[in-house]
């Protein structure tokens, strides 16, 4: 018998500007394009069906979407839109999707990198504060920020996970290279 759930295929994020958040991704994270499904030259996506279908509020259009690509994880969804005024992205106590994390080998680069691209980081780098994922002063993480707001999280377990006995699965952690 065959699963039906395989996995995360993808995040979807918002962004205001579609190369700015594109070159960002690039320079913190060395993402890829994997392609444009939507190009702004096409003309802007949007009337009733559309805002249906995506559950989007009246008058909004979408004029981009590009599909980027980080190490051998999920990919990344980028949407700009037009046409409505947007409200700034959650913060990590809000309802809902908050954040998102990437796995590094080396936070102390991972951190130039991020700050480089225009990010900004809450704080350092931290070890992780619980027993499961913390269990040694390798395994860490810190919260950032976009340029835009959107929340980030860079986290590192090397010395890995100390798994309870209830443990259901393993963590998705992306391969070594």
């Amino acid at each position: 018998m065959s699963n039906i759930i395989r996995g995360i295929d993808h995040i979807g994020v918002t962004v205001p500007d579609m190369e700015e958040a594109t070159e960002f991704f690039r320079k913190a994270f060395d993402a890829k394009v994997v392609y444009d499904s939507k190009r702004p030259e096409e003309g802007a996506m949007g009337g009733e069906e559309i805002e249906k279908i995506l559950g989007l509020k009246k008058g909004s259009e979408v004029v981009h979407m590009r599909l980027v690509s980080i190490g051998e994880s999920i990919s990344i969804e980028l949407f700009q839109y037009q046409g409505i005024d947007q409200r700034r992205p959650a913060n990590p106590d809000d309802l809902g999707i908050q954040h998102f994390a990437v796995y590094v080998d080396n936070m102390e680069e991972a951190v130039t990198k991020f700050e480089q691209a225009g990010g900004y980081l809450f704080t350092k780098p931290t070890k992780i504060l619980n027993e499961i994922e913390g269990n040694d002063e390798t395994n860490q993480f810190v919260y950032g920020s976009t340029p835009w707001e959107s929340v980030i999280e860079l986290i590192t377990y090397p010395n890995g996970i100390d798994y309870p006995n209830n443990s259901e699965a393993k963590r998705f952690t992306p391969p070594k290279r």
